[in-house]
């Protein structure tokens, strides 16, 4: 920390497996750089999703550290910190979105009030909503309390119930107040050589706390800045609702109050935040299983009794059922389809449309297959099963109907939503994102481009007002063409409609945007995603299973096709314990090949396309990989097996 300051402000992102975020937040940041002197520093730790390979391609003039394991995020800020020569250093997430004046107005405040150690600005979310962590309280025994307890919840202005996010403090008057956000967190060199880097004790959360809290007790002020806004899309890398963030998170404050609480304090405090851990860990267990079961169940019940209404319906015509069949057989049958429905995907966010044909032709098939191998006196009746089956499609297309009727949005298995879409920008940059929707998005509706000479909120509102029936889902910002506090600005002014705001970045294959904490961000790209549906992947470890399995159980006849014997049998076990999978991408040379298109995350294969095979285009290795990613089936594993399967004892 000892290098002379020749930079007004160093920005410094930590990253983690969230390319598309980092890359808009870096085209925000270059918009941002204005006049001042700014250098910005990106510290990757680990990423598997292309993020370093992107920073080298579109960013070579940001300083790149690429950490080889996933050091934290204090310890990756401390590394660029530790090398930073800005007067003032901006630790800034990567799933952010600056307005072009930011960096102006922020290192304006803080070169202009010597007493700033720490400065934090008003964050919004992806639908515009203000963030109330945009400025905090300190969390002392009782803060917390109230936080974690719910009461700051239920008081959010009070100034006893209320502290944890200073709540009663106006949001767009500058304050100050006790603790900053480790989103949007601007600190003075000077206050940094007092104070210290940031303590590593904190793997993820709380070190912002922490930091804060060393600030001013080193004498310097912290200070919430309304007077320029930022995105934050919020919890990418992580989700709040896990079980694994309450933990992480509320251990973190245990840390915090260890170190800076006395010890009789500290000691109540822990053991309040350990009860807190188990039971929002418990919590949020109960609500993952409610929210996972209770369509399930839902439809368990559904199909139950309609199978047992129709043993009523035989009776009528004086056909009687064995009691075994009450008892057994048509619970097992009902558990059968239901099963069948949750391996084809029809429980899926966005199902295929076959999914519940296809799924209860299977159930049936494997009902049918079962019964036939059955004694004769279990065998009752081949016609009432295919009768149930119908009763089954009938009930699951029943019920979408009746839930539409209700509340569309808590639909837990539909067809794609079909959504309309304005598009804001040029008239060659809306032709453009409106191609990429087309590639993207299979169910669009309607869309209406609003052109960047107007007055974009008031045009926007208009448009809403105007076709209120038509029902638009979707707002789209070509940030080609507009600015980012034109974006934020419209955001502002539109928060609170039912409309969901992205950023389409120029130049790319993505639209994204994120509407919560709960959604790792709505992305439309190129399809090459296929292979990551749910029911895809489902198929595709049944596949790794099935034939593993096989492989092992003939292994006295299949072992002598191969030369290293020992390895064929330790790659299959691998596979049974989902270490790798049988088929997987084409291997190529990464340190000479910086991809273009980043691929979807897949376990490492035993096979590919390309086995056996020497190529050292890497063009023609990427193509192939892209065209298995975006065109993937389980036949295509078959396939490869079928070609490739000498090449398992590699």
């Amino acid at each position: 920390m000892g290098v002379n300051n020749t930079y007004d402000l160093s920005v410094v992102i930590v990253n983690y497996n969230v390319e598309y975020f980092l890359e808009q937040c870096l085209n925000s940041v270059l918009k941002a750089r204005q006049k001042n002197n700014i250098e910005i520093f990106v510290v990757d730790n680990n990423s598997s999703d292309g993020s370093v390979e992107m920073v080298k391609q579109k960013f070579p003039n940001v300083i790149l550290i690429a950490n080889k394991d996933n050091r934290g995020f204090s310890s990756a800020n401390n590394q660029a910190i530790k090398i930073a020569k800005g007067r003032n250093i901006l630790l800034l997430n990567p799933d952010t979105v600056v307005e072009e004046s930011t960096f102006n107005k922020v290192v304006g405040f803080m070169n202009s009030h010597d007493d700033c150690g720490g400065l934090g600005v008003r964050m919004v979310d992806g639908k515009g909503d203000f963030l109330p962590e945009s400025k905090r309280g300190l969390p002392t025994p009782l803060v917390a309390f109230y936080k974690i307890f719910g009461l700051s919840s239920i008081f959010p202005k009070s100034k006893k119930f209320g502290a944890y996010h200073l709540g009663y403090l106006d949001e767009f008057e500058i304050n100050q107040i006790d603790v900053l956000s480790g989103a949007f967190l601007c600190v003075s060199k000077s206050a940094l050589e007092k104070v210290g880097l940031l303590d590593e004790t904190f793997f993820m959360y709380g070190e912002d706390i922490d930091f804060s809290y060393r600030i001013t007790q080193e004498g310097f002020k912290n200070y919430y800045f309304p007077e320029t806004t930022i995105i934050h899309y919020k919890g990418e890398s992580t989700k709040k609702s896990s079980i694994n963030y309450v933990f992480v998170f509320y251990k973190a404050m245990v840390i915090f109050a260890e170190k800076h609480f006395s010890k009789n304090n500290a000691k109540v405090f822990s053991l309040a935040i350990h009860l807190a851990i188990y039971l929002r860990a418990s919590l949020a267990i109960l609500n993952r299983f409610i929210r996972f079961s209770f369509p399930f169940l839902i439809d368990f019940l559904i199909i139950l009794c309609g199978l047992f209404l129709l043993t009523n319906h035989w009776k009528s015509a004086d056909i009687h059922f064995p009691e075994f069949v009450f008892k057994y057989s048509i619970p097992i049958y009902s558990a059968t389809w239901l099963l069948s429905a949750l391996f084809f995907g029809v429980y899926d966010k966005e199902p295929k449309r076959t999914a519940i044909l296809k799924s209860t032709l299977f159930g049936t098939a494997l009902i049918l297959l079962t019964y036939a191998l059955l004694p004769k006196e279990w065998q009752f009746s081949r016609v009432f099963i295919l009768v149930g089956s119908a009763w089954v499609i009938s009930a699951h297309f029943i019920k979408s109907y009746m839930l539409n009727l209700i509340n569309y949005d808590q639909l837990k298995y539909q067809n794609l939503v079909k959504k309309n879409f304005i598009l804001c920008g040029d008239i060659n940059e809306s032709s453009r994102v409106e191609d990429l929707l087309n590639e993207t998005y299979p169910n669009i509706g309607r869309i209406e481009k609003i052109e960047t000479e107007h007055n974009l909120s008031s045009e926007i509102t208009k448009l809403l007002f105007k076709e209120s029936k038509t029902g638009f889902n979707e707002l789209i910002f070509c940030a080609k063409n507009i600015s980012p506090s034109e974006i934020i600005g419209c955001m502002n002014q539109l928060a609170g409609q039912d409309l969901h705001f992205k950023i389409a970045q120029p130049d790319t294959s993505f639209i994204i945007g994120s509407d919560s904490i709960e959604t790792r961000g709505d992305l439309y790209t190129m399809k090459i995603n296929t292979i990551k549906r749910a029911d895809n992947l489902r198929s595709k470890r049944l596949f790794d299973i099935t034939v593993a399995s096989f492989g092992l159980i003939s292994t006295p006849l299949t072992i002598w096709f191969f030369k290293n014997k020992t390895k064929f049998l330790q790659n299959l076990i691998t596979v049974l314990r989902g270490q790798v999978s049988i088929v997987g991408y084409c291997s190529s040379n990464e340190e000479n090949n910086e991809k273009k298109t980043s691929l979807p995350s897949l376990k490492k294969g035993l096979l590919n396309p390309l086995s056996g095979n020497t190529v050292n285009d890497h063009k023609i290795i990427d193509q192939v990989n892209i065209n298995y990613a975006k065109e993937y089936s389980i036949i295509k594993d078959f396939r490869v097996l079928i070609k490739k399967w000498t090449y398992l004892d590699f």
